[in-house]
């Protein structure tokens, strides 16, 4: 069954375009991705302002995700103003009156060509990282990314979380002890922040990163070079749905 949107309505049959953005989500990023798609949906208007989306069970059941995945998705849209909760008998989650709409550019690609260069950067330079780190870190090394997973961990101010974010990926470099690395890693780290500046930051996406970064430093610290960088190409593709979902217009 396709759905098509109903101002101020429930979804009904209809687009094909729609139907794709209630596919199954493709794990091991299924939060990262339900965001960015449903981010995605609502800032092309293939989910216009004030219509609901389906029940939460039926929902989670399109998707293939866990309803707890489901809401903390869910949870993060609304934080960051594209979806309203409604309690009640006619409640349920809405798309915001006034959610971030697309203008002009509408194609697949929403980060543009910028800041898939900047992505891709960071893929080369921060697993090369992680592949000399399993190699070459000390204890010293790893202790410190530790100390700035606990300062993360900590939900202070989104500032000094993205300053200790900011600390660990050029720790990740210090710790394959390469000069020329470090360099790159503090560049790319620099575009990264004015990707990131534009978005919000709802704790539950701050959190998952951290969690991220915990075990990274574990399998670095276990000499597991290929589960460390896979779990990081993990890492770094759930930023990027983050971003596609919660990237503003006139970016």
């Amino acid at each position: 069954m396709y759905l098509c949107p109903v101002e101020r309505g429930t979804l009904v049959a209809g687009s094909a375009a729609l139907e794709a953005v209630f596919e199954p989500v493709r794990p091991p990023t299924t939060f990262e991705e339900t965001v960015g798609r449903l981010g995605t949906a609502i800032r092309l208007g293939l989910l216009p302002p004030g219509s609901r989306l389906p029940p939460e069970r039926e929902l989670a059941g399109r998707l293939r995700i866990s309803r707890s995945t489901l809401r903390h998705a869910l949870m993060t849209l609304v934080q960051s103003g594209h979806l309203v909760a409604l309690r009640g008998r006619t409640g349920g989650t809405f798309v915001a009156d006034e959610p971030p709409l697309a203008e002009g550019d509408t194609t697949e690609d929403a980060l543009g060509d910028a800041a898939r260069a900047v992505l891709d950067y960071r893929v080369a330079v921060e697993s090369g990282a992680v592949v000399l780190a399993v190699e070459r870190a000390e204890e010293e090394d790893l202790d410190r990314l530790d100390e700035l997973t606990g300062r993360m961990a900590r939900r202070g101010p989104f500032e000094e979380y993205r300053r200790a974010d900011v600390h660990f990926h050029i720790g990740l470099a210090e710790a394959a002890h390469s000069p020329r690395l470090v360099t790159a890693m503090t560049e790319v780290q620099g575009q990264m922040s004015e990707l990131i500046a534009r978005i919000a930051h709802p704790e539950e996406v701050l959190m998952r990163s951290n969690a991220q970064h915990r075990r990274i430093t574990e399998l670095i610290r276990r000499r597991d070079a290929g589960r460390a960088v896979r779990l990081l190409r993990e890492h770094m593709g759930g930023t990027e749905h983050i971003l596609v979902g919660l990237m503003p217009p006139g970016r």
